[in-house]
């Protein structure tokens, strides 16, 4: 029998500190041979390395939150549909499932299989948003997965280090960029075979046979530490709901219920709407990542994320609940949803630590999807995204214009003018936005558009709390809801719309809600407000 090896304080940190590097190296790597805005401008994706059975053992630093909680798990399914001893050094798995993945089409997941004297030690996975996936272009109007564009089985994209020809006609055949979609696929692959070539050099170095002793002391320290933090909260059930916008003149109501149980979370949607007929449901793997996410942050936000910080807390979502879809519902839209659930959480954990959470945030991010012919006559496809601010907490006033709870950047406008036929004649701050309150809520943006297109551009969005703005708390007060026009007339944001050429669109992203009684605000806080125009007289 092996005796476990053991690894002393200065040692384990030097070992930890050569895995965020070679994840944070791929990361980087991943950036640099990228083709799209989706990845190299707006950072939406992820890098992962896991032990042999899936389970997360370190992320990249500039991973999103949805990615790091539903990646791992993304890997376990390829385990169980290729069997570990079915794999071979240079495979290179794929899907895109909208349940085994990240909840939408678009994510494209991919893992590799690294071996070491023969047995499978670990596998490098990244997931990214591709610039296309086909079908009708991302938005809220898609009645089935089917209408959502191409879907990828888990499969393997490379056997052995052999391309599959024929998977890769397929996914050019059925998106609009091709170049840019697999571009982006090869740098993904870039991205495993950078962390596999960096884990070998890794092992070699430090007398490793495999990762099992070493995942096994990195998930034991963060289990006992998220374990600690959850224990010194007191045992209870604690409840929160709220509305999002929906669709049209009907709202979805989501429940939770968090029980905590010594040093146990459980995160229950008994009572969440129905899933619909629209591309807003939030699959069950989404929905897990981001309720992790909102536990972690309020109870050991520098812990690190891996398999052993999740293992105390579980979900319960019934099935064909908006959080839990079955097949074959439509989820290209699933942030719309899944963007909330942290707040829940806030607003079950604020009852006993009131201190650690914040006012509600102006994102759900804002997006807009677009297609058309470019000048040469091509099709193109491309994603924007336009943050609001986030909530004013006990700490101080909401940061303006920032993604949360997912960290994608916004696309500078010479980048969204240079490769999409669009003027934008301004993007500046939305004055009075941000939620009054001893802290501000953070401000949104106002953008104004103008397509220069001579054909057709097909425009959707991602864009909510246009009627139930972010709250604020602690006596803090809500900030603005976020309006939608097209040529100066409101629109409906859940809605597909075509652009001729002068056609206009304006955004104006919510803002965060305030923190504290207003009156409390400090006067020099509110005087720099007013020299620097983010809040008016009248508003202040």
């Amino acid at each position: 029998m092996t005796t476990a090896r053991n690894f002393d304080a200065v040692e384990l940190e030097l070992l930890w500190r050569r895995l965020i590097s070679l994840v944070d190296e791929a990361a980087a790597a991943l950036v640099r041979t990228s083709f799209s805005t989706l990845v190299r401008e707006s950072y939406d994706f992820s890098c992962v390395v896991t032990d042999a059975a899936g389970q997360s053992l370190v992320q990249a630093t500039e991973s999103i939150p949805s990615f790091i909680g539903t990646l791992p798990e993304t890997v376990k399914h390829f385990i169980r549909f290729f069997p570990i001893d079915s794999l071979a050094p240079g495979d290179v798995l794929i899907t895109n499932d909208l349940w085994l993945g990240t909840g939408h089409l678009p994510d494209i997941t991919v893992a590799k299989p690294i071996f070491r004297d023969g047995r499978v030690v670990a596998f490098s996975a990244s997931t990214a948003h591709a610039p296309d996936i086909g079908g009708k272009i991302r938005s809220p109007e898609p009645r089935e997965v089917f209408e959502e564009g191409l879907q990828i089985p888990p499969l393997k994209l490379m056997r052995a280090g052999v391309t599959d020809d024929t998977l890769v006609a397929m996914i050019r055949q059925n998106v609009r960029t091709p170049e840019q979609t697999m571009g982006d696929l090869w740098a993904q692959v870039v991205a495993l075979d950078l962390m596999e070539e960096r884990l070998h050099v890794l092992m070699e170095q430090a007398a490793l046979a495999d990762l099992t002793d070493l995942a096994a002391e990195i998930h034991r320290r963060c289990e006992n530490a998220m374990r600690s933090a959850i224990a010194a909260l007191p045992d209870g059930t604690y409840r929160s709901k709220l509305k999002t916008d929906g669709l049209l003149d009907t709202p979805i109501t989501i429940k939770l219920a968090l029980t905590i149980k010594g040093d146990t979370i459980t995160a229950d949607f008994t009572g969440t709407d129905a899933q619909v007929d629209r591309a807003i449901n939030c699959a069950l793997c989404y929905t897990y990542a981001m309720v992790m996410y909102g536990v972690k942050v309020c109870t050991s936000p520098t812990l690190p994320n891996n398999e052993g910080a999740w293992r105390p807390i579980s979900i319960v979502a019934p099935p064909g609940c908006i959080v839990n879809p079955q097949f074959p519902a439509p989820g290209g839209s699933r942030m719309l949803i899944g963007h909330y659930l942290p707040m829940l959480v806030f607003g079950c954990l604020g009852q006993i630590v009131p201190e650690r959470v914040m006012a509600a945030c102006g994102s759900p991010m804002w997006g807009m999807n677009q297609s058309g012919l470019n000048a040469a006559g091509k099709p193109y496809a491309n994603m924007f995204f336009f943050n609001g601010g986030m909530g004013g907490n006990v700490q101080g006033d909401g940061i303006s214009c920032l993604s949360w709870p997912s960290n994608v950047s916004s696309t500078a406008v010479e980048i969204s003018e240079h490769i999409a036929p669009l003027h934008i004649h301004h993007k500046r701050l939305r004055p009075d936005s941000g939620g009054p309150g001893r802290h501000r809520g953070g401000l949104g943006q106002e953008i104004l558009l103008e397509s220069r297109s001579p054909t057709p551009i097909a425009v959707s969005f991602l864009a909510e709390r246009t009627i139930f703005p972010a709250f604020g708390i602690e006596g803090g007060q809500d900030g603005a809801p976020g309006v939608l026009k097209i040529n100066g007339e409101k629109v409906d944001p859940k809605r597909q719309y075509v652009l001729k050429a002068g056609d206009t669109v304006s955004l104006a992203t919510p803002g965060g809600g305030g923190h504290g009684d207003p009156a409390q605000r400090a006067t020099t806080a509110l005087a720099a407000d007013l020299a620097h125009g983010l809040v008016t007289q009248r508003a202040g």
